[in-house]
């Protein structure tokens, strides 16, 4: 069982049963989900519902292939900035947030103080792209490593 901040509100495995096929199939519909987790149709949809409201589930999206759609540059950034104040931090953070090349962004522990991922249709793009990164007020450094093959890509969460 999994337990979230509440000590009232804990998932059971019926719960992360219907976490787990919701995650692999997030066009199943409810009379689906509900014979692949042995409820009826209510009681399935009331659960699916509360998990919704009470956050378990931040949204349903459709995995895209990049490259079918042009995108055969993927890479990974380490962005270093000039100090950790606010007048630093806030000026990336907005940027890499309202970038849609951008893919994911972390603040990392470590030599770097984020980790960025970013597609681009070429090479050429890629260099603008990170170029781009460089120009943003408070970086002072960047490394770029570019992915040669994907082993995985995976938001799936290993629920038991």
């Amino acid at each position: 069982m999994i337990k979230k901040e509440s000590p009232q509100e804990v998932l059971d495995d019926t719960d992360l049963s219907i976490l787990r096929h919701i995650q692999n199939e997030g066009r199943i519909s409810n009379s689906k989900l509900a014979e692949k987790v042995h409820l009826s149709e209510t009681p399935c949809w009331r659960r699916w519902k509360r998990m919704e409201e009470a956050g378990y589930i931040d949204g349903y999206n459709a995995v895209l292939n990049r490259k079918k759609l042009g995108f055969q540059v993927s890479g990974f950034t380490f962005v270093t900035l000039g100090n950790h104040e606010v007048e630093n931090t806030e000026p990336f953070e907005e940027y890499a947030a309202a970038t849609d090349w951008i893919l994911m962004c972390h603040c990392i522990a470590g030599s770097a103080d984020y980790l960025v991922q970013v597609v681009a249709k070429d090479l050429e793009e890629y260099f603008e792209h990170i170029s781009a990164i460089r120009r943003v007020k408070g970086v002072s450094a960047i490394q770029s490593n570019i992915s040669v093959k994907q082993i995985k890509n995976s938001f799936q969460l290993p629920l038991k």
